[in-house]
């Protein structure tokens, strides 16, 4: 804990109790889905980053006004940050017109180009691209704008990944991979994927940096991306930040995870981000049962308001399901 504590002072008060607060709102959120998803409610399957939070909000907290990211289908920590709100995304789930896809796309697929939300694409690793893309554009136009590629460690292994990373070291590309290890693809652990320890040591093969971070340690995260945003923004190009992490629930809320040894669980359980930062901030003097309060009653309330939102809003009827799904004739 000390060395998170230093590590911490680093950035002041305000920074950090946004970070908490953000892993607090993704917790809640995702809960909140959970809830509805066993009640019946929920169009379609559920997956989440439960446990993996601090990585999508510690490389959120992270990006640019202008920048975008790809994101997986576990990073809704960064996508609200984005300014994607929870009102958009409890509809999406939901399947409702205020969605950001007016419910013509999976629940995780979200997108807002204009929040610089590359939407998701199923298949993994298949983001990645777009990211690699846009970061294409924004150096043909001279811009300074990064783009995020996010990925897991199953989706490491395709191609997708391999074309896209040697891409962005040949024409030296403002785009930073982050790299979401959860220790298993679907059911399959990593011994059976990977014949090295670090997928981040892979980046020297292409000539960019790479680095190992404590993915459930929010601030640690925060300023690895911090460094590999602003070294892209600054022409240095790309990176590769790994995260260490759990999936502490199933690859989805149907799946089980009985593959998982109990004893790993029980290991990661004592490693969650929230119980981390909240520990961190009580020690720097930052959060005491009083702030601590006032932040789980405002994110109780805008979780609630996002459900009760979607709940109330319309649903896509009759020949509107077909708009913009397909080109209008010449």
């Amino acid at each position: 804990m000390k060395a998170e504590v230093e590590a911490a002072s680093k950035l002041d008060r305000q920074l950090l109790l946004h970070l908490y607060r953000t892993l607090l709102l993704t917790r809640a959120v995702e809960d909140r889905v959970i809830s509805l998803y066993r009640q019946g409610r929920i169009v379609g399957g559920v997956y989440n980053e439960y446990g993996m939070e601090a990585i999508s909000v510690g490389v959120g907290a992270a990006m640019g006004p202008e920048d975008v990211i790809a994101p997986s289908h576990r990073d809704l920590g960064a996508i609200l940050q984005r300014g994607i709100t929870p009102r958009e995304i409890m509809s999406q789930w939901l399947g409702k017109l205020t969605s950001p896809t007016r419910a013509r796309d999976g629940n995780v697929h979200i997108g807002k180009l204009e929040a610089g939300v590359l939407a998701f694409v199923s298949h993994m690793g298949a983001s990645t691209p777009q990211a690699v893309g846009a970061a294409l554009a924004f150096k043909l136009r001279g811009e300074r704008r990064v783009a995020v590629a996010s990925f897991g460690d199953g989706a490491a292994n395709t191609g997708y990944i391999h074309e896209s990373m040697n891409l962005a070291a040949v024409r030296r590309l403002p785009v930073v991979f982050v790299c979401n290890n959860n220790q298993f693809a679907y059911s399959t652990p990593l011994h059976k994927q990977l014949a090295i320890r670090d997928i981040a040591d892979r980046s020297a093969a292409y000539g960019f940096p790479g680095q190992v971070v404590d993915g459930n340690d929010v601030v640690a995260v925060y300023l690895a991306a911090r460094e590999a945003i602003e070294r892209a923004r600054e022409g240095g190009g790309p990176s590769l930040i790994e995260c260490k992490t759990m999936r502490m629930h199933g690859h989805s809320e149907a799946d089980r995870a009985e593959y998982v040894p109990k004893e790993l669980l029980e290991e990661w359980k004592g490693k969650d981000p929230i119980l981390r930062m909240a520990g961190r901030l009580r020690e720097a003097g930052h959060l005491d049962d009083k702030v601590q309060a006032e932040l789980d009653a405002e994110v109780r309330a805008v979780v609630d308001d996002a459900v009760d939102h979607a709940e109330q809003a319309p649903a896509p009827q009759g020949p509107e399901l077909l708009d913009d799904v397909y080109a209008t004739p010449l």
